[in-house]
């Protein structure tokens, strides 16, 4: 029977596979696509998950499996961006009427926003790391002075400080609640300052070569560097390293945030394991019989059994799903929602009333500053979940009652 889950886009190099029926797929992303496809590296074809937009260089929402290169742009500056979230035995009916002292609570023990223009007063940032977060960075430490001492300018700008912070955009916490009204915990964030200064940098570098080397491209940001280079190693242990720090932080805050929340609820235990995955990275992976370097920009692992996170937006559900290892997509899924519009279009088109009527119920804060986080920019996240019910099953449907942004 002909695999009907997916829609197949003959170009001018390998094919697109795109898990997109139902849901907006617009002309720019396209265009995108069609444009990573030339390249001769890419191994089989482009996958696309159903919250594909635009982004710089490469496409948000997409899978691209390559044989002897990585194009940096294609994984972004947020390196290692993704969600952790965690069960407890917590029931709805125990949580107090008024949740704003949790919230409150959660944004005193977790640094998150940006202000001074990210100086010594920026709120998103430590001024004086807690004893854990100094631990962890102790031993990140050795690999990122390893990183420094090759490229100097990765070294400029706050590293420790950020670790264990939100940051800022379309980063979260949330508070929710599962069908069977169980609460859960769950946060969004990446590899903040460092990571972006290693993603930039890296990019960079690649630009620099394929002026270098006459190499030309069909867009600047596909820049990539091959395998054997004298950049190759480097690039991928500062993007393993990046993705350590984004992990090691997501862990950090959720300590942070359980801390938080036990000192305003009823006692409750944690259930089971963390689920912590990232939906920007590059992984070292076999598909159809090759070892590929996989980069998903916006996009979740989801192999076989395998547990993921695909958030919706401030005032939709979010999903704990298990993957079915569906080889076309390379074992992946989407990362969320997806955009369906810009910043700048969602703060022309809604008003703070708006977004107050969008997130009723929601602790959350419904002010001008989060109107571009607003839930209509986003696509709907049950369309988007329907266009991949072949590439995961849905374990958890959650519901947020407490949205801290960044």
């Amino acid at each position: 029977m002909r695999d009907t889950s997916h829609i197949t886009f003959e170009t001018d190099g390998v094919p697109i596979k795109a898990w997109t029926r139902g849901v907006p797929f617009e002309s720019e992303a396209e265009a995108q696509l069609r444009r990573v496809a030339t390249l001769p590296f890419v191994h089989k074809w482009v996958a696309v998950m159903p919250d594909v937009h635009a982004g710089k260089g490469a496409t948000v929402g997409s899978v691209i499996a390559t044989s002897g290169a990585i194009v940096p742009a294609a994984v972004g500056v947020d390196i290692g961006c993704g969600m952790i979230a965690v069960e407890t035995d917590l029931d709805a009916k125990r949580l107090p009427d008024d949740l704003k002292l949790l919230r409150l609570g959660i944004e005193a023990a977790v640094p998150h926003g940006r202000t001074d223009g990210g100086g010594p007063n920026d709120r998103g940032a430590w001024r004086d790391p807690p004893e854990r977060v100094q631990k962890a960075w102790a031993a990140l430490d050795p690999g990122y002075q390893e990183i420094v001492k090759e490229h100097g300018r990765i070294g400029r700008g706050t590293s420790i400080g950020h670790l264990g912070t939100l940051g800022t955009g379309n980063h979260f916490i949330e508070v929710c609640l599962d069908e069977r009204e169980r609460v859960w915990f769950m946060l969004h964030s990446g590899s903040r300052g460092v990571g972006n200064r290693i993603g930039s940098h890296f990019i960079e570098l690649a630009k620099q070569d394929m002026r270098r080397w006459f190499i030309n491209l069909p867009d600047q940001d596909l820049a990539y560097i091959p395998e054997g280079s004298e950049r190759f190693g480097s690039y991928w242990r500062a993007l393993k390293w990046a993705q350590d720090f984004a992990r090691t932080s997501r862990a950090l805050m959720m300590e942070a945030t359980l801390e938080a929340a036990r000192k305003v609820l009823p006692p409750f235990e944690v259930v089971g394991s963390a689920v912590n995955c990232h939906h920007n990275y590059v992984a070292r992976e076999e598909h159809f019989g090759s070892e590929v370097w996989v980069t998903r920009k916006g996009a979740v692992r989801a192999g076989e059994g395998e547990l993921g996170i695909i958030p919706g937006s401030m005032g939709a559900k979010s999903f704990i799903v298990r993957g079915r290892g569906n080889k076309e997509s390379f074992c992946s899924c989407s990362h969320g929602a997806g955009r369906k519009m810009s910043r700048t279009q969602a703060r022309r088109e809604f008003s703070v009333e708006d977004h107050a009527r969008a997130t009723a119920g929601i602790e959350c804060r419904k002010d001008a500053d989060v109107i571009d986080e607003t839930p209509g920019a986003y696509k709907a996240i049950e369309d988007v979940m329907t266009a991949q019910e072949a590439l995961v099953e849905i374990v958890h449907t959650l519901r947020q009652v407490v949205c801290v942004k960044g």
